[in-house]
């Protein structure tokens, strides 16, 4: 796979969001203890033990929204360091927010894009878990290049998990469901945990995109695999 022209088809749309008064100075006030800024071409690894503050098994969450799930299960489970990335900022502000009010030591959130964090900046085999909930399902055929979860991502995020390291997605498209499942069963270093979906796990926090899904009558796809 050529890297630098696989990163240039966006898997996201660019929304860094107006973040208001409130929002706008929880920003200002927590980004620089616990931001990280993305370049679009990353040219040196990241020190994750630095960035944390202390050496622990490290969970990514590609496109964080709003953040719920990521405080939440950061709190849940105090022994494993999350590091959120996303694109539109006043959800990054309103994760800030909340782990400023929840006292949470164990949560980062990078701006930017994660397919070059990934590709670029984390060595193999340095994730326990890759966490993707919801993410675009770009609908229109002549998008479906820009999803995330296709063959090349999925062998580069499966190629940074530790060996048991889990692959987490969630879903409320059908379509996209049934692609995810077919491209992580077609990878030969994953193997999923259930026969198809997964019932949707009790610890996996509701976040405002299920939700929405669920007003809208759509059911929701949990698909959940581990590396080899």
């Amino acid at each position: 796979m050529d890297t630098r022209q696989q990163a240039k088809i966006r898997t996201f749309h660019p929304r860094r969001g107006r973040l208001g008064d409130r929002r706008g100075d929880i920003f200002e006030r927590l980004w620089p203890v616990y931001g990280l800024e993305i370049p679009r071409h990353p040219d040196q690894l990241l020190d994750v033990a630095a960035l944390f503050g202390r050496s622990a098994p490290l969970v990514l969450e590609i496109g964080s929204g709003m953040g719920e799930a990521t405080w939440a299960m950061a709190a849940a489970d105090p022994d494993r360091d999350y590091l959120a990335v996303e694109v539109h900022t006043p959800g990054i502000a309103s994760l800030l927010g909340e782990v400023e009010e929840r006292g949470l030591t164990n949560v980062r959130v990078g701006l930017g894009d994660a397919v070059e964090l990934v590709e670029h900046m984390l060595v193999e085999e340095s994730l326990s878990g890759v966490h993707v909930f919801f993410p675009d399902p770009w609908p229109k055929a002549r998008h479906h290049k820009r999803r995330l979860i296709q063959p090349a991502h999925v062998a580069l995020l499966r190629s940074r998990l530790v060996p048991g390291g889990r692959l987490h997605c969630a879903t409320d498209w059908a379509e996209y469901a049934e692609q995810m499942l077919s491209t992580v069963e077609a990878d030969p270093g994953l193997v999923n945990e259930y026969d198809g979906f997964a019932p949707r796990p009790d610890w996996r926090p509701m976040t405002k995109f299920e939700r929405r899904g669920r007003d809208a009558g759509r059911d929701i796809f949990d698909l959940i695999c581990r590396r080899r």
